[in-house]
């Protein structure tokens, strides 16, 4: 199976450049990016049902993978919200699909989204994880404006291997994240 051009550079150009920026002593100690996981928390969903199908269905075009429904974990009187319920949809992506998705969010849909300035530095955890907040799920190519019912946010969490928030940020950074200058 082909790899995408994203893992490519990585291997290629981005592992070599972090390893002599860091000194590392093997090339095992050289970050890399783990896992993607991409949440959608659906609010309304307690009053109508269909909002999780609606979002999960949207999920899976975005992503090319079925999305895990999440539900409640506890109950909240002030939201009328049962443990159990479905409250939003997640997935994590792995291997090819998660370079092709850092691929697509980096290239065509960050770039989409209006009054674009770059995304925070400020989003790390302090061990090299990087999360970032998306208004509308619109900015995919993969959706279709006129089908859809509500626009909704999401988080996606990029989880690497990185010890510190500087050898994550220099990781996401060659991989052509846009950070904001």
């Amino acid at each position: 199976m082909n790899k995408s051009r994203v893992e490519v550079n990585y291997r290629e150009n981005i592992v070599p450049e972090l390893f002599k920026e860091f000194e590392y002593k093997s090339v095992m100690q050289v970050p890399k990016i783990s896992k993607i996981v991409i949440n959608m928390g659906i609010g309304d969903a307690v009053h109508d049902s269909k909002r999780i199908e609606e979002a999960a269905g949207e999920l899976a075009l975005i992503t090319g993978q079925k999305p895990l429904i999440t539900k409640a974990k506890k109950s909240l009187a002030v939201f009328k919200l049962r443990e159990g319920m479905p409250i939003g949809v997640k997935v994590t992506l792995r291997g090819r699909k998660m370079y092709d998705f850092l691929d697509r969010l980096i290239n065509v849909s960050l770039p989409r989204v209006r009054d674009f300035r770059g995304v925070s530095k400020t989003a790390f955890d302090g061990f090299g994880n990087y999360t970032l907040g998306i208004k509308e799920q619109i900015i995919f190519p993969e959706i279709d404006y006129d089908k859809v019912q509500k626009i909704r946010g999401m988080d996606i969490t990029i989880v690497t291997t990185a010890k510190n928030n500087q050898e994550g940020q220099a990781l996401l950074d060659k991989m052509g994240m846009p950070f904001a200058k």
